[in-house]
């Protein structure tokens, strides 16, 4: 007569055997992800690198097309639009994102605290410093090009990194290392050597009145974003959005004052948007879009991926200006395009350390 086991404790067997197997299972892909480890690092989530890679393409196109869009956007060598409107649309449009993604927040979180828009005097009353800065560097950034070019733009630009850091050094006291100081120095090596003309009697290509326009614009971005800085971490749990939401309404206050001071007679004869063109139109959405960029690399992707992008703007701008304005791509631009690009990237690296 053939034996049988209990039903149930058949079903005990089967449970414990099913557990082995599982068990099993979970070693050998606990064993599969340390091999990996060991293989050559961390699992890669596809979704975040497919973020990553949309966040740096974004960056470096919209980095790339600024000095190209303002250059284009010119008519017989002058602005026919007025820079001060611009200005001032590319501020509003900055804050109505802010507040389209704020709406989204309170929509799938609700209003809370550190979201809300109401808030004290003490709070607001420290926005209209770095945003009557980032006005005139604004600006400034607009009445550079009667003396320097696209690619040339692109290249001073990067000397607000010096400015940063100085004035972290300055303001946050914070210690900068060794690497960060000789990046500075490479820094302007790269610049100057950008700027060599050996077509001509005259060294540099950009001349004085360019220079100091680079330099004033660069000390006023520096010292705005170290400022901004300094508010953001001042109360760290506030929202983001909220802050930009402050800061870019009293840019467009300012831009309001500099439109009755510098362009009212205009505007009020010939139209707010008098002299605007598609180009107009693009450039203005690729400065607002710009920000909102940087925001998204300083919160999806990392610090490398803002370096990687200015590096391959620069480059990217010198191409595209060969062909759209007729840019001399010479022996000396490439070499110090790419000497600002290891400064940039040695900047960096000494802030990881």
């Amino acid at each position: 007569m053939e034996y049988r086991k209990p039903k149930h404790q058949e079903e005990d067997e089967e449970a414990a055997v099913g557990g082995d197997a599982v068990e099993s299972l979970r070693g050998k892909a606990h064993s599969l992800n340390t091999v990996a480890t060991l293989g050559g690092g961390t699992a890669v989530d596809p979704s975040k690198w497919k973020r990553k890679s949309i966040v740096t393409l974004a960056l470096t196109v919209l980095t790339s097309s600024q000095a190209i869009l303002i250059v284009w956007s010119k008519r017989a060598g002058k602005y026919e639009y007025s820079v001060t409107t611009a200005n001032f649309m590319v501020e509003t449009l900055k804050c109505a994102l802010s507040v389209a993604a704020l709406s989204r927040i309170w929509r799938n979180e609700g209003v809370t605290e550190d979201n809300r828009l109401s808030t004290t005097l003490d709070e607001v009353i420290v926005y209209p410093i770095p945003a009557a800065l980032y006005l005139v560097k604004n600006l400034l950034q607009y009445y550079i090009f009667a003396y320097v070019d696209a690619p040339g733009y692109q290249i001073l630009k990067n000397l607000n990194i010096i400015s940063t850091g100085v004035l972290y050094r300055i303001i946050l006291k914070k210690k900068l290392s060794e690497i960060q100081w000789a990046a500075f120095i490479l820094l302007c090596a790269g610049c100057t050597t950008a700027q060599l003309n050996s077509n001509s009697d005259h060294v540099l290509q950009t001349p004085f009145q360019g220079w100091m326009m680079a330099i004033v614009m660069a000390l006023l971005s520096g010292f705005a974003g170290v400022y901004t800085e300094a508010i953001i971490k001042k109360r760290p749990s506030r929202n983001i959005n909220v802050q930009n939401f402050w800061l870019y309404v009293f840019g467009m206050v300012f831009n309001v004052i500099a439109i009755v001071v510098q362009d009212f007679d205009a505007v009020m004869n010939k139209g707010f948007f008098h002299g605007y063109s598609i180009i107009t139109v693009l450039m203005i959405l690729n400065h607002a879009l710009s920000g909102i960029a940087v925001s998204m690399v300083m919160k999806y992707a990392d610090n490398i991926v803002k370096v990687y992008s200015t590096s391959v703007a620069m480059l990217l701008t010198a191409v595209v200006s060969v062909f759209l304005f007729g840019f001399n791509l010479s022996l000396a631009f490439f070499l110090g395009s790419i000497v600002v690009s290891v400064s940039v990237y040695l900047h960096s690296a000494g802030k990881l350390r």
